[in-house]
Parts: C-alpha cells; structure tokens; sequence
C-alpha cells in the first residue's frame, strides 16, 4: 500500500513540475518535460545511467518515426498556405447557401486540419473567420471557436497528425480505422462544440469585431487559387493511401505483390512523401513557383518545427522514462483496480495531462504511457477504440496552460475570462461528445 501511495505521489509531483516550471519560473517544455523525467527515475530508485538510456530510448523511438512524418507534413501545410488551398475550399463552401458560416468554419478546419499542425492551422485560416466575418457581419466568436474546435479535434484523433499516429502505433491500432472513425467522431464532436453550443448561448455571445491589427490580412483573389479538384486531391491524397493499406489488410490475400506495394504506398513515412511532392506540383510548380521559391519556402517551414520536435521528444523520454522504471505498469495495475471502464480511464488520463502540461500531443503521448500496459487485462476493448478515447480527451481542456489558448485569445481580441466561457468550453463538449462516440463505436465495432 504505502509503495502505491509513492507512485502516484511520484507521477502526480511530475506532473506539478512540468506545470511550476512552465507556467511559474518559464521555463521552456522541452526542459520541463527533461526535468520530470530525471525526477520520476530518480523517485523510482533508477540508476544514472539507466535513467538516460531510457531518455535516450525514448526520444529516439518516438522521433525516429514521428520526425519523418512530421517533416513531410510540414512540407504539405506549407505548400497550403502559400498556394491559397486552404482559401479555395473556404471560398467554395461559401457558394453552398444552405450551410450556416459556423459550419462551414467546422468543415474548413476538418478537411484542412487533416495536415496542418492546430497552431499552424489556426494562424493561416484565421482570415478566412475575419473575411467572412465583415461580409456577413458576424461575431468573429460565431466563426473562429468552431474553426479552432474543429483543428483541435482532428489534430487529436486523425493521423497522420504526429501524437494520433503515434498512439495508433504504440497500441497497435490500425491506421485506416482510425482515420474513418476518428474523422466521423471528430465531426460530430465540432458541430456540437461548435455551431450547436453558439446557438444554445444565442444573443448571451458577445459581438467581436476583427482586431484592429488583423485587418490588413487578406484573402486572395480566387483567380490565384488552385483548382478545388486539385486542392482536395492533395490534401486528402495521404489518407486515401493509408486507407488503402486498411483495405488490402482486411480483403488480400498477404505476401501479394499487389498486397505489398499497398502496404509500402500506405505506410505513413511513403504517403507522406508522395503526398510532398504531389504538392510540389499541384500546389507550386502549378501556380508558377519556381524551384528556387519551393526550396526557400521548405527551409522557413523547416526552421518552424523545431520547437514541436523538441517538446514531442522530451514527451517521448517521460514516456520512456514511466516504462522504465516501471511506474508505468505497477500504475496500469492500481488503475486496473478502480474498476473503472478503460474507455474513462483513458480519456481522463488524457483530459487531466492536456490541462496540466498544456499540452495536447504531449499529453496523448504521457496518456499512452500510463494506458497501454492496460490493454492486456480488457482483451475485450480494441486498440483502435482506446486510441481515440485518449484523443477525445486530448481535445478538451484547453486552458491557460496551452499556447492555443493565447492564440485564440489574441485573433479574437476577446478577453481571458470570454476565451474560458467559449473556447474552454467549447473544446470540453467537444471532448465530452467524443468520448460518448467512442463509447457507442465499442458497441458497434
């Protein structure tokens, strides 16, 4: 008994660490995380070097693949932004009179949010919100929390965004399930965080114009814009090749030629990389870029995910740190214990670390940590299912702690206590939507 108590007190001090030393004395999450992970090894009587092999262990498996797929995904968020796909789909929704602006917010950050990054997204579609807010003179609210509640859902529960695809990986998920599933879910949870949630409040959301000093950004003119069939089919061309990969699994006979190059074009790392490319053309070389401007743009969007690297890797030695020392396993044990449904316990292991570290990804990747040696004792539970039961609650929670917040906050110009009651909230329901879908998927798949 007085071993267990050592345990959770030991992940619970962790866990207060990474918080004081962000948010208190800020310090940067790559450090704080670091820091966390020699206090657990430590408390849990590892030797020096034995603590940084499992640091180094766990940086190195986590980024060995994630930095592959996170480079290329960069490269594809990019070639958006610079071509204006992202505005082309936002300018076709428009033309489609019987959707609300609120939903067609939700559909932009579902379709673009497959290959940005939530911070990247919301910095290149929120002009899209401030356009269509002076044409339809609209609260910038009305248009910006279901657009960021929308890249936050997707961001958590569809690969090949980097934490979605890790947890898919580490639990042994199937790719292809997981993007159908998590894509269905993720779209019901933003209709009701979103447009729904705004539409209950009514007249009690306050009127926010654009900030004065957004109003110099703009949206392109259509004519400079790719083509929608173009845009779509870059943008979705990843996931319908992983999807691929899930039919061959499923329907062909294995060790084919055929089932094997579906299963190389469908590995995350090769869909990726076609996808870059096929960017490069559609989105570039297409809209008259040359070679040299392609280059230059990839090294700015290069130089931009060193911090993301840097945070996920040290996200990965806390991981390897739990495993390690076996805190991991002795805490799968005692949560075994509360009889509590893992579905719950997955989602509000997730929810708790988003709101602590601030964090979505880190905390999808701490939450797999703390679940996974779970998952043998409910043989009954997929894998697929408690992957996107840490998802949904990754969503939620989206406080002061997490730097999406502040953004947020400053497109909106809105104050921090309205960002609580809207954007907090919203992302909550959200969250709490998710969890009641992956539940009822249980019982279905």
């Amino acid at each position: 008994m007085d071993s267990n108590i050592w345990i959770i007190g030991t992940l619970i001090l962790s866990i207060i660490m990474i918080v004081f030393s962000i948010v208190r004395f800020k310090l940067h999450p790559f450090l704080a995380l670091l820091l966390a992970s020699f206090f657990v090894g430590t408390s849990m009587g590892m030797q020096p070097l034995e603590m940084v092999n499992a640091i180094e262990s766990g940086i190195g498996g986590t980024l060995g693949f994630l930095a592959t797929v996170i480079g290329l995904g960069t490269i594809l968020g990019k070639m958006m932004e610079v071509s204006g796909a992202a505005e082309r789909i936002g300018i076709t929704l428009q033309k489609i009179r019987w959707l609300s602006p609120e939903v067609i917010m939700v559909l932009i950050g579902l379709v673009c949010g497959i290959t940005l990054f939530v911070e990247v997204g919301v910095v290149l579609l929120i002009p899209l919100a401030f356009s269509i807010a002076k044409k339809t003179n609209t609260s910038l609210l009305n248009l910006a929390i279901p657009l960021c509640t929308a890249l936050m859902a997707v961001h958590c529960i569809v690969p090949p965004h980097p934490a979605a695809l890790y947890v898919t990986n580490e639990l042994g998920a199937d790719i292809g399930s997981v993007i159908v599933y998590g894509l269905a879910i993720g779209l019901v949870a933003s209709l009701i965080g979103g447009p729904l949630f705004l539409k209950v409040l009514g007249s009690r959301l306050p009127f926010k114009n654009v900030p004065e000093e957004f109003t110099s950004l703009h949206v392109k003119e259509e004519s400079e814009l790719p083509s929608l069939g173009a845009t779509l089919f870059t943008v979705l061309l990843p996931i319908f090749l992983m999807l691929m990969k899930t039919a061959a699994e499923l329907n062909m006979e294995h060790g084919t030629a055929l089932y094997t190059t579906l299963e190389f074009i469908g590995n995350p790392i090769t869909a990726m990389f076609i996808a870059a490319f096929v960017a490069y053309y559609t989105f570039g070389i297409k809209q008259n870029m040359g070679m040299e401007r392609l280059l230059s743009e990839t090294e700015g969007a290069f130089s931009s995910i060193a911090n993301i690297l840097l945070i996920i890797g040290a996200g990965g030695a806390f991981n390897g740190i739990l495993k390690g020392s076996g805190l991991a396993d002795v805490l799968a044990q005692i949560l075994s214990n509360l009889d509590m449904h893992p579905i719950l316990l997955a989602w509000l292991v997730a929810i708790i670390l988003h709101a602590a570290v601030g964090s979505a990804t880190v905390a999808m990747l701490g939450a797999t940590g703390i679940v996974a040696p779970l998952l043998p004792l409910y043989p009954d539970i997929s894998p697929e299912i408690i992957t996107l039961a840490i998802g949904s609650g990754a969503i939620g929670c989206t406080i002061v702690t997490d730097s999406l917040f502040w953004l947020v906050k400053q497109y909106c110009g809105a104050s921090i206590t309205e960002i609580f009651k809207y954007y907090t909230s919203a992302t909550f329901i959200a969250s709490f939507v998710a969890l009641a879908g992956t539940f009822l998927l249980s019982y279905i798949v």
